[in-house]
């Protein structure tokens, strides 16, 4: 019978050892695998805009569809894709005027 007992204790060990483990894994994984999600600007279907003006703001509107006022589209090659992305970044400081002359905020 004791041969018995510690056999059932050293399995419930080895359960309650592999769940910590399991879990410290998990949180692992969770912490590294955190930093590296990226949000998109805009959703599948849309695209982002910029306000005119020099305080600018953005809004995403459906493919195929032009931004309604006050919006016009981002100069070529300096559309945002994600958010902190270089362009994200860049247009906190910059806005574009009624021309779409790049404007310094």
């Amino acid at each position: 019978m004791a041969a018995a007992a510690v056999a059932t204790r050293l399995a419930g060990m080895r359960k309650r050892i592999s769940i910590v483990l399991a879990t410290v894994g998990m949180a692992g994984v969770v912490v590294t695998g955190g930093c590296s999600i990226v949000e998109n600007i805009c959703g599948d279907g849309e695209y982002p805009a910029i306000a005119v003006g020099p305080e600018g703001g953005s809004a995403c509107f459906p493919d195929g569809q032009e931004p309604a006022a006050p919006y016009v589209r981002y100069p070529e090659g300096k559309v945002p894709q994600q958010v902190d992305d270089k362009w994200d970044v860049y247009w906190r400081t910059h806005g574009v005027d009624e021309h779409g002359t790049i404007i310094d905020s």
